[in-house]
């Protein structure tokens, strides 16, 4: 089957398709600085919103896999005027809708709406920048849990590879 044309509504993410690769660092007040490997796919089918998909891996000091960390899916959804909204969910059972705007290839979003089953960790907020440097997807990721405000907990760059 032929791959469907890009919605003419996503050309303000459109830099976003594709398989990214690479490396970022983690942190947080309650847990030790950490290294991590990352894989994320933003994908579409015609209609007018990316899919995505995050995998990240702990890494060791030589940057071999040590063992899964996070993942999480979802949608992009470009709005009129350069806005866009983007739903996540995460298998720890949070939910996650973002708003933000699009400025070049720079995204900023913030949340807007978190929702947590009963068995959740407490997060009750989200600030997420990505934006191309140079060729490369960088991104940055702030967030609110366990009684800290929003701070700084991980950030990555990774390369295009399909």
């Amino acid at each position: 089957m032929e791959e469907p044309e890009v919605h003419p509504d996503l050309e303000p993410i459109a830099f976003l398709l594709g398989r990214w690769e690479g490396a970022g660092v983690g942190g947080y007040p309650t847990i030790e600085s950490f290294n991590f490997g990352q894989e994320i796919e933003f994908g579409h089918n015609g209609k007018p919103f990316l899919t995505y998909v995050s995998r990240t891996w702990l890494l060791d000091e030589s940057g071999n896999r040590v063992r899964p960390l996070a993942t999480e899916s979802g949608y992009w959804r470009p709005q009129p005027d350069r806005q866009i909204e983007v739903v996540l969910s995460h298998p720890t059972g949070i939910v996650e809708i973002y708003i933000g705007e699009v400025v070049f290839h720079k995204i900023e979003l913030r949340t807007d709406v978190v929702a947590r089953t009963a068995s959740a960790k407490e997060y009750t907020a989200g600030h997420r920048l990505y934006g191309l440097a140079e060729g490369n997807l960088a991104w940055a990721y702030e967030m609110a849990a366990v009684g800290h405000p929003l701070t700084d907990h991980m950030s990555a760059v990774l390369k295009r590879v399909a």
